[in-house]
């Protein structure tokens, strides 16, 4: 495993997830509910920052590495589960739309390592309607673990709604996506 700073971000990210979710687990009288949120909000925005980050740095610095094109989406995927699951338990989440988005990013998880083994990952490669989808997950969760409305007129939990299910949406659709470039190599193997 190579020791350098955008995988050390990584493993920073992978840390930060028991913090993130025992925040929700402190007395209110340690941090009020409007806290918990805030801070929550925090540290997944941190988290959100880094993602993006460890990759730029990597590119920059010439510091890509296998372990770290490995770990990167472990770590993003499992900040991304475990606030799904948080949202779901704190009810600002319906069950269906969480496993809706887990579940896709279980199957193009296990697709994309089949399709290295075969030597042909290119072919389901990020594509820019992942893109859209992640960064509209990340902003519908920001919004959905904040809450608390901002102003007379922003409801973060209404826009959130809103932005988590076409997210959940575009899961859908770019799942398939990935299916359909996958198929062709189905069928040979």
């Amino acid at each position: 495993m190579p020791f350098n700073l955008p995988n050390i971000l990584t493993w920073l990210r992978i840390l930060a997830i028991p913090l993130f979710v025992g925040i929700f687990y402190l007395p209110h009288s340690w941090l009020s509910p409007t806290g918990q949120n805030l801070v929550a909000t925090l540290i997944f925005a941190g988290a959100a920052i880094t993602d993006w980050l460890d990759g730029y740095l990597a590119r920059v610095l010439d510091q890509t590495s296998a372990f770290g094109a490995f770990l990167d989406p472990v770590a993003d995927k499992l900040m991304v589960c475990a606030a799904l699951i948080v949202l779901v338990y704190l009810e600002r989440l319906a069950a269906p739309i969480a496993l809706i988005i887990i579940g896709r990013e279980i199957a193009v998880s296990a697709l994309r390592e089949w399709m290295a083994q075969i030597g042909q990952s290119k072919s389901v490669a990020v594509s820019f309607l992942g893109k859209i989808k992640t960064t509209l997950q990340m902003i519908a969760i920001l919004l959905l673990l904040y809450h608390e409305k901002i102003g007379e007129y922003f409801d973060p939990q209404q826009v959130g709604t809103w932005f988590i299910y076409i997210a959940a949406v575009l899961t859908l659709w770019s799942m398939f996506y990935y299916l359909k470039a996958a198929l062709p190599q189905a069928m040979k193997h």
